[in-house]
């Protein structure tokens, strides 16, 4: 069923339900800058779009069979990921390597007119692909439609890491060889809910603690525009409104660690005492969005009991400190085996994720 917003754009209430074209000069050459995107991104001062969150993304049309996207990363010895879909159609990464100058062509199985959407298939912490611009036929920026807007925080689940042995094997080379964005959970609801979604993501990030370290944790680097802590670099939160704000930890504040750093037990007064500040650091961001919580489908056994003990009494108290706001949704996963790199979900289990919590999102987004 669609939402009420999709249905509100089907009557022509002044939503539009197919990307808008923006206006260009040069109808062969589109400046990334003049790209809407999505996500976290930066515009450089060498006239560059850098793209640096998970699934951040842009979209553009062309005429005829080819287009060209010209792209690169800081260091020779790099390599990173893009995604599209073509007229739709999901079709697979594109590799980009550091050393090289050759641009990323699309083609197109046919002529007439093509909408492509480029996605970022790795997270932050990656590193940064800078686009510099797209050549073709009469090529226009897109926007996506107006519809309500779903900000997924959480960890390297949320991220699409580890997920997508399908190129490179498990183990194998990079860690961000297997990331896969787009197939994540947070943008497969998105789509099927006909939202818009931005990621806000971090392998290995906790809300007291984090896999293997003390921190920085989720609410010590969420302000910056890369998560990275030392970052001068601080975000614009009046650039995406959301209505939804999913946030998924503890995924790694529960983890033994990596077996060579002291861990102590889990605290449960220390992880419900910082995830409620951080609740409290989003919500002043965005005074007017639902706060949604979502436990982990990698907490298993007694844990998962216990992480949702926490969800609750986080729920609890944050609905207390704020009895004028839409009071706090809560989402516990089915348990599941992950069939993924390194015990995370597999593309598959992303799937079965995303089909779980659509009824969870969706009078969520309708503001019900």
């Amino acid at each position: 069923m669609l939402s009420k917003y999709v249905l509100l754009a089907l009557c022509g209430l002044g939503l539009s339900v197919a990307p808008a074209a923006v206006p260009t000069k040069n109808p062969n050459t589109l400046p990334a800058i003049a790209l809407p995107t999505y996500g976290r991104y930066r515009l450089t001062e060498a006239k560059q779009l850098e793209l640096i969150s998970s699934a951040v993304h842009f979209g553009f049309s062309f005429e005829g069979r080819q287009c060209e996207i010209f792209a690169s990363l800081p260091g020779a010895a790099d390599h990173n990921y893009l995604q599209y879909e073509l007229d739709g159609v999901y079709q697979r990464r594109l590799r980009i390597d550091g050393s090289s100058k050759a641009p990323l062509t699309i083609t197109a199985p046919g002529p007439g007119r093509h909408t492509v959407w480029v996605y970022k298939a790795t997270e932050a912490h990656t590193g940064p692909i800078f686009v510099q611009k797209i050549t073709g036929q009469r090529l226009k920026a897109l926007r996506e439609p107006a519809a309500p807007l779903i900000e997924f925080i959480g960890n390297s689940i949320t991220c699409g890491a580890a997920m997508d042995a399908s190129e490179v094997p498990c183990g194998t080379d990079a860690y961000h060889d297997q990331h896969n964005a787009y197939q994540a959970y947070g943008p497969r609801v998105a789509r099927a809910l006909h939202t818009r979604f931005v990621l806000s993501s971090v392998s290995g990030i906790g809300a007291y603690r984090n896999w293997n370290s003390d921190g920085p944790t989720m609410s010590q680097v969420y302000e910056k525009t890369d998560f990275q802590e030392a970052s001068s670099q601080r975000w614009n939160f009046s650039v995406f409104t959301p209505r939804v704000v999913s946030i998924a930890l503890g995924t790694n504040d529960f983890s033994s660690g990596d077996g060579k750093r002291p861990r102590l037990p889990f605290d449960s007064a220390q992880f419900v005492g910082h995830y409620l500040n951080f609740v409290g650091l989003v919500k002043s961001k965005y005074p007017r969005a639902q706060i949604a919580l979502l436990s982990s489908p990698m907490v298993n056994g007694p844990n998962r009991t216990k992480l949702q003990n926490c969800l609750t009494a986080i729920k609890t108290g944050t609905d207390a400190a704020h009895p004028a706001d839409q009071p706090v949704a809560l989402y516990f996963f089915q348990p599941m085996q992950a069939r993924g790199c390194s015990g995370h979900p597999s593309v598959e289990d992303h799937a079965i994720l995303a089909k779980e919590l659509e009824p969870f999102f969706r009078p969520l987004v309708a503001g019900k």
